[in-house]
C-alpha cells in the first residue's frame, strides 16, 4: 500500500507539489494533488544505540516504500546530529528526502547551504529544512541564546534569506542584517534548481506565521482538534500543513486497543513532560497541554495521552479508518496540505495509514 506514491513533478519550495497517483491501489480517487506526507525518524534517545543504525534504516525503507515523500529528522542538544543521520537515510533509499531540522544557533547559513549543495552534488537528492525557532531553554542557555521567543522568528527569516538566497544565485551575495551579515559570499559548485529545498516552520504561534509568509515556508502546526478551526479565517498567505500521528483499524476497538499497547499510562513519563512544560517557552507544548480534557471515544478520536506521557510530541487520531479518515479530511478542507506524521512503529502501521488517506480522498473528492 502506498501512501503518496509519486514523485513531485515541481520542485520548488514555493511551488505546490503534484501527486498525480492514487493513494490506494483498490482506489480510483486521487488525493488532492498539493497533498504531501512525511514519516518521521526516531529520536537517537529513545532507541538503543547498538541498535539506532539500523533502525534508522528501516524507518526510511519503511517510508519510501509507503510513497512518503519524505522524513523528518530531529535535532536537539541530547540528540546525534541530524545531517549525518540524513546522510545514512540517503544512502539507503532511492528517492526519500530527509527533511531536517535546523537551529539557527547550531550553525551559519552557509553551513546549511553548503550542506543542502554538497548533497545533491554527491547524491542528486532533494533535502527539506525544518526551521526550528525555540528548543528548552536550558539547552538554548547552555549555547549562550537568550534571545525572545517572538525575535527567535525574526532571525528564522533573516537566517533563511541567505540561505534561500545563496542556492538560487549564480552571483555573490550580499546582505548586512541584524543577526548576520555577508559580503559578496556565493555557494560552489551551485546547486541544480531542481534540488532547492522545500522548507518547513513551526506556525503555532503568531510570529511563526508572519516568518513562514516572509520566506515562503510551509507553516506546520501541531494541531488543535480540527473543529476548533472550522469557522475561523484562514491566514492569508500561508501554505499550511500538520503534526500529527494515527493509529487507526477497521474497527474502531482495535484501534484504541493498538493505540493503548503502544502508549501506555506511564507516571515517570508524565513527570518529564511536566518539567519539559516548565523549561520550554514554545507556543505549540503550551497551547497541547491545555488540550486535551475531553473522554476520547470514536467520536472524539483526538488523543493527547501520547504527548502528556512524553511518548511522542504530536496529537493523535484514533479509530475507525472511516473516523479517522472523516478527521483528516476535514483538515485538508482548511487548507492543510502537508501531513508530518510520528515515528511509524512498522510497516503495517503504515498501511493502516495508508488505509485513512485513500479513503479520505473519497470524502473530499
Amino acid at each position: 500500500m502506498s501512501l503518496l506514491p509519486s514523485l513531485p513533478t515541481s520542485l520548488h519550495p514555493s511551488f505546490p507539489v503534484s501527486l498525480p497517483t492514487s493513494l490506494h491501489a483498490s482506489s480510483a480517487t486521487r488525493v488532492p494533488k498539493t497533498i504531501r506526507t512525511f514519516s518521521t525518524c526516531a529520536p537517537s534517545n529513545k532507541v538503543e544505540r547498538s541498535e539506532y543504525l539500523e533502525h534508522v534504516i528501516r524507518v526510511a525503507q519503511w517510508s519510501e516504500a509507503a510513497g512518503c515523500e519524505g522524513i523528518l529528522v530531529y535535532t536537539d542538544n541530547g540528540l546525534v546530529d541530524p545531517w549525518l543521520v540524513s546522510q545514512i537515510i540517503i544512502e539507503s533509499t532511492e528517492r526519500l528526502c530527509p527533511l531536517v531540522a535546523i537551529q539557527p544557533v547550531y550553525m551559519h547559513p552557509y553551513s546549511v547551504a553548503k550542506m543542502i549543495t554538497t548533497i545533491g552534488h554527491l547524491y542528486g537528492r532533494r533535502m527539506w529544512i525544518n526551521l526550528v525557532a525555540g528548543g528548552f531553554k536550558n539547552d538554548l542557555t547552555a549555547l549562550g541564546d537568550d534571545t525572545a521567543h517572538d525575535r527567535r522568528y525574526d532571525r528564522i527569516v533573516e537566517y533563511t534569506t541567505i540561505v534561500r538566497r545563496l542556492l538560487e544565485s549564480a552571483e555573490p551575495i550580499t546582505l548586512e542584517g541584524e543577526f548576520y551579515s555577508v559580503t559578496n559570499l556565493k555557494m560552489k559548485p551551485p546547486l541544480d534548481p531542481e534540488l532547492r529545498p522545500g522548507i518547513t516552520i513551526s506556525g503555532s504561534s503568531d510570529a511563526g506565521m508572519a516568518a513562514a509568509r516572509q520566506i515562503g515556508a510551509i507553516a506546520v502546526q501541531y494541531p488543535k482538534p480540527v473543529g476548533e478551526y472550522e469557522g475561523e479565517s484562514p491566514p492569508d498567505g500561508n501554505e499550511r500543513g500538520i503534526r500529527i500521528g494515527i493509529v487507526a483499524r477497521e474497527n474502531a476497538d482495535d484501534a484504541w486497543r493498538a493505540a493503548r499497547e503502544r502508549f501506555p499510562e506511564d507516571r515517570a513519563g508524565q513527570l518529564t513532560h511536566q518539567l519539559a512544560m516548565k523549561v520550554s517557552d514554545s507556543v505549540w507544548h503550551k497551547q497541547l497541554s491545555e488540550l486535551g480534557k475531553q473522554p476520547v471515544s470514536e467520536d472524539n478520536p483526538y488523543w493527547l495521552q501520547p504527548f502528556e506521557n512524553y511518548g511522542t510530541f504530536c496529537p493523535y487520531l484514533v479509530g475507525s479508518y472511516d473516523r479517522v479518515a472523516s478527521e483528516v479530511a476535514r483538515y485538508t478542507a482548511l487548507g492543510y496540505e502537508t501531513f508530518i506524521l510520528d515515528v511509524p512503529e512498522s510497516p503495517d502501521e503504515l498501511e493502516h495509514i495508508g488505509e485513512v488517506f485513500a479513503r479520505a480522498t473519497l470524502v473530499v473528492s
